[in-house]
């Protein structure tokens, strides 16, 4: 654990939990920060269970091992998050959700009240139609905690093949759950092109909190291939609902590289920041050779609508199995902000060693939308390139604050498609239109 109180400047901490018995752990951690300022870290077993260590020293000294859960051979990765809005009617509850590795499968999971002293006793979630995976978890608004995972195929590699969806008004008292929200078709498997590394398209989820325009939005993300919007290669793609989970958007395809080019995008992490704005990244290789990835950063100020992208790494780097683990190459990545700057982490094994890499990136300068010093009337560009395939760029301005809807036509006056529905402020919008996603021939 590696921490900073100085906005990056320099980090201080080790190169493993110290809290007892060292010899013990397992890896795969889960970190949270709770409202007493407590660090909580959840992490396997060397042989079995998940287990949990608090600092209340900022990570200087560790507690012994807590046992959350010690008969689960071999669990994933376990996710952790705390409810930090002293408004909520379990407010300092922080919870770890993880899918327990017997059949049938199910999403898991506890509570602590008192900053990981102790535990509830592990509940099931869902009751799985097909086996689950994953295990994501998310806060929303008014105390409301929503959790995600994937529905695997019977068959090896146990692809990817939908995303289920549970949500908890009371604390985890109960649950509402839809084992099926929407279709994915993963990556799970080997990539002989990345050295063999074992890949998957599990989902990661965000939530909207920042009291904007789309507050409460939920925002899925993974790993997907052969199913549209995705191509025939690894990318990127992000579903939302607008309404607390209830219907959930088409896919969107995240990265903006031609579909189909034989680029691989993996690994995505998703962070909703405080203006509103989305950020994902993830390993890419379009800049560098096949064995080899680099890292970006896609950034949305619209809801997913249009993105601007940004190579975050400075450096590429040959992604290999960990010795003895099976393929895995160490890949833990996500996101965070604060204060108006964007954190992101990801995995690089450029100096011999799996490693944490970072780089602070300030919100002012990823911005997404085209400022100009005045704007006099509304107008709407000629989209551009035109005629066009499968993609085209719509451009248009508005000199007031106001709802704006921007629709698609055939030629026969049938609507095909609506892009934007929602308030804007007044000024400078474009958003990418990709004909693929709705089965579109090509042409004007």
């Amino acid at each position: 654990i590696y921490v900073t109180t100085n906005a990056g400047s320099y980090w201080r901490g080790n190169d493993t939990c110290t809290g007892a018995p060292i010899l013990l752990h397992g890896g795969d951690p889960g970190i949270v920060i709770d409202k007493n300022e407590v660090f909580i870290l959840t992490r396997k077993g060397f042989s079995s269970g998940i287990y949990s260590h608090y600092s209340t020293d900022f990570g200087m000294t560790w507690s012994d091992q807590k046992i959350i859960s010690n008969d689960d051979i071999s669990p994933e990765r376990a996710g952790l998050v705390s409810d930090g809005n002293p408004l909520n009617n379990y407010y300092g509850r922080t919870y770890v959700v993880w899918v327990k590795q017997s059949p049938p499968f199910p999403v898991t999971f506890v509570f602590t009240d008192n900053s990981a002293q102790n535990w509830s006793s592990p509940q099931q979630i869902n009751n799985p139609i097909q086996r689950s995976a994953g295990g994501e978890i998310a806060m929303g608004l008014d105390g409301y905690v929503y959790v995600c995972w994937s529905g695997l195929t019977n068959v090896s590699p146990f692809t990817e093949d939908f995303v289920g969806l549970a949500s908890t008004s009371n604390g985890g008292t109960s649950w509402q759950v839809t084992e099926n929200v929407f279709d994915i078709n993963g990556i799970s498997g080997l990539l002989v092109e990345k050295g063999n590394i074992r890949v998957n398209g599990l989902p990661r989820i965000a939530i909207d909190t920042s009291g904007g325009a789309r507050n409460g939005w939920i925002y899925v993300v993974t790993g997907q291939k052969n199913l549209l919007p995705a191509g025939s290669d690894p990318d990127i793609i992000l579903n939302r609902s607008e309404d607390g989970g209830q219907t959930w958007s088409q896919g969107i395809r995240v990265n903006q590289d031609a579909v189909n080019n034989g680029k691989f995008q993996l690994f995505p992490a998703i962070h909703v920041d405080e203006f509103g704005g989305i950020n994902i990244i993830f390993y890419d290789d379009r800049n560098t050779t096949i064995d080899s990835l680099g890292v970006f950063l896609a950034r949305s100020d619209d809801g997913g609508n249009s993105w601007l992208e940004f190579e975050i790494s400075d450096h590429n780097f040959k992604p290999a199995p960990i010795a003895g683990f099976q393929g895995k190459m160490g890949d833990n990545i996500g996101i965070t902000s604060t204060n108006g700057k964007l954190w992101p982490v990801w995995m690089d094994n450029s100096t011999g060693n799996y490693q944490i890499w970072t780089v602070p990136i300030e919100i002012s300068t990823v911005e997404v939308k085209e400022k100009f010093p005045l704007i006099e009337n509304f107008y709407l560009e000629q989209n551009y390139p035109n005629p066009f395939n499968p993609s085209t760029v719509i451009k248009w301005q508005s000199a007031e604050s106001n709802w704006q809807t921007l629709k698609v036509y055939d030629v026969m006056g049938n609507e095909i498609v609506t892009l934007v529905d929602e308030y804007r402020s007044g000024g400078n919008y474009k958003i990418q239109f990709n004909a693929n996603s709705y089965s579109l021939p090509s042409g004007i």
